[in-house]
């Protein structure tokens, strides 16, 4: 029809690239097979499990933000969420499988207590999220220094062997835990929950005339991204097996550059968990393809960021394409 314009089919795979996940998958894939062939052992369940240890951290920490930026906000307090949990783990150690239960437990309430700050502050005193959540930041890795005030401690060792491990020695436990926070969104982005997140970040003005209660809505993302948060503190934990007050400082910028990456709008309101966090993985697998290849790691933040703008660029014409635009 002359005047309209054409856009492609929703069942298509233009339009499931446009989203951002089909892209990110490929260029994960494209990499994932050009790291194989430079280290072949990377295909085994160890080296795959390694991978996904690498990986759980940022994925997690960028799963949470991905929250937030749907809602069209940003959280800096990430950074700080990670550090506390991190070092609380270490300071205090708990033993056994009881112990490991009850540190989630823990960094979940960690995370879950500065989110609901930061829900008070964004929500219902208006202020600009990028403005509170640099403020929780600074005072989260503050409260890390007085915990502990150098790098030091050691976690449990439950925790940095089984949850580092793989079970019947062939499912990575980390991917098993990104998987489990994948299934979670799947189910809750088709909840009313789910659904207002992304009204809120398409047209707060409109969600709120539509009967959203658009504070509560910015309140509870707020506070699911800080446990999402701890989570990724924990798995970080389990990785290092050490504490270090300022380990979550260096997930912070990642997990934007994830975000972006997957095709998640930062302006609110289209995009989704599971592209971010393909996002994060297709930059931990960067990372280890550029050190297989022998590039100085003083190089691996340009090759990223030039992966970064590729994506984005190339995520943008798709997505005009798709509209027929």
């Amino acid at each position: 029809m002359s005047g309209t314009t054409m856009q492609a089919p929703r069942s298509s795979p233009l339009w499931r690239l446009t989203q951002g996940a089909g892209m990110i998958v490929l260029i994960y894939l494209g990499l994932y097979a050009l790291y194989g062939w430079l280290q072949p052992r990377a295909l085994e369940p160890y080296g795959i499990a390694a991978l996904m240890n690498n990986t759980a951290p940022l994925a997690l920490a960028a799963a949470g933000q991905t929250l937030v930026v749907l809602s069209r906000g940003f959280d800096l307090s990430l950074a700080g969420v990670i550090s506390i949990c991190n070092v609380v783990l270490a300071v205090h150690p708990l033993e056994g499988p009881g112990g490991a239960a009850a540190s989630v437990l823990i960094c979940l309430a960690i995370g879950a207590a500065v989110g609901a700050v930061n829900g008070i502050l964004v929500a219902h005193l208006k202020l600009q999220s990028i403005a509170a959540t640099l403020a929780t930041m600074i005072i989260c890795q503050g409260i890390a220094l007085v915990i502990l005030n150098a790098p030091g401690g050691y976690v449990a060792e439950w925790i940095s062997y089984e949850m580092t491990d793989r079970l019947w020695k062939v499912i990575p436990v980390s991917g098993l835990v990104i998987a489990v926070v994948t299934g979670v969104w799947l189910m809750m982005r088709r909840t009313d929950f789910g659904v207002a997140i992304y009204a809120v970040g398409a047209d707060e003005h409109a969600a709120a005339l539509s009967g959203i209660d658009v504070r509560s809505v910015r309140f509870r993302t707020f506070v699911a991204a800080g446990m999402l948060y701890g989570l990724a503190g924990f798995m970080l934990s389990a990785q290092t097996a050490t504490g270090n007050p300022t380990s979550g400082t260096p997930l912070l910028l990642l997990s934007f550059a994830a975000v972006a990456l997957g095709g998640t709008s930062l302006s609110g309101g289209r995009g989704g968990l599971f592209a971010s966090i393909m996002g994060a993985a297709t930059l931990t697998l960067l990372q280890k393809v550029l050190f297989s290849s022998g590039v100085s790691s003083f190089y691996t933040g340009m090759f990223q960021g030039v992966v970064l703008i590729l994506a984005v660029v190339f995520s943008g014409v798709l997505s005009r394409i798709g509209e027929g635009k």
